[in-house]
């Protein structure tokens, strides 16, 4: 089996710009690698994603059962994982990942208040993903923790993914949900085990190179053994 390894947080975080680094860092010490950033924009399997995030379904995120949104990312990562990842990871190859399950577990889990019933959507998500649709658990997980006063300055004009103007998706324009997404990911995080890179030290944002530092060390210790 392969090793994969995701790198997730909440909005602004800086998870494509760490991704980005990790590529570069690979390439240089010429380590083979495969790349993928979930939702899978590229591909079909992600059109009820793009909806969902569109607001089709409705422009609060928190209207939307946080167990129907899963579905639909779920699937995308089942049709991208079996048509272009399957064979390399089962080769052996290494997976980057920005974001996968995990994003579910941060934005979905962060709707439900109730911790009983967070944990009841907990264990069905790992459930349907990783026993139902056996999708890899990641080697290792990377959360970027990001406190939300921070992300919110570097959101001010970052322009939507899919209009290219200053629109955000239904996640992004509504800071309760990150709020509560944050919490939630904090919570998460220790409950899985993830890996905490803090973004934040002294009441600043640190260098794009101090926190890959952080995360490459982490990749070479499994990439070694």
């Amino acid at each position: 089996m392969g090793k994969l390894f995701v790198i997730d947080g909440t909005d602004a975080s800086g998870k494509q710009t760490q991704l980005k680094k990790l590529q570069e860092r690979l390439q240089l010490e010429n380590i083979d690698y495969k790349l993928i950033s979930f939702p899978n924009y590229d591909s079909p399997s992600s059109s009820l994603v793009k909806m969902y995030l569109s607001g089709e379904f409705g422009e609060n995120a928190k209207d939307i059962s946080p167990y129907v949104a899963s579905t639909f990312f779920a699937v995308d990562r089942y049709a991208t994982f079996k048509k272009e990842l399957e064979k390399y990871y089962n080769d052996g190859g290494i997976i980057l990942a920005d974001r996968y399950t995990t994003a579910n577990m941060v934005h979905q889990a962060g709707k439900i208040k109730n911790k009983e019933e967070r944990e009841k959507f907990l264990n069905w998500l790992w459930n349907f993903e990783f026993d139902l649709y056996k999708l890899p658990i990641p080697t290792k997980v990377f959360f970027l923790n990001m406190p939300p006063e921070y992300a919110f300055k570097l959101m001010e004009k970052r322009k939507n993914k899919f209009t290219h103007e200053e629109q955000k998706d239904i996640h992004e324009r509504d800071k309760s949900h990150i709020i509560d997404s944050y919490n939630a990911a904090c919570e998460v995080a220790d409950k899985y085990n993830w890996i905490k890179i803090n973004c934040i030290n002294e009441n600043k944002i640190r260098t794009i190179d101090e926190i890959h530092e952080d995360i490459y060390k982490e990749i070479w210790k499994e990439i070694k053994n």
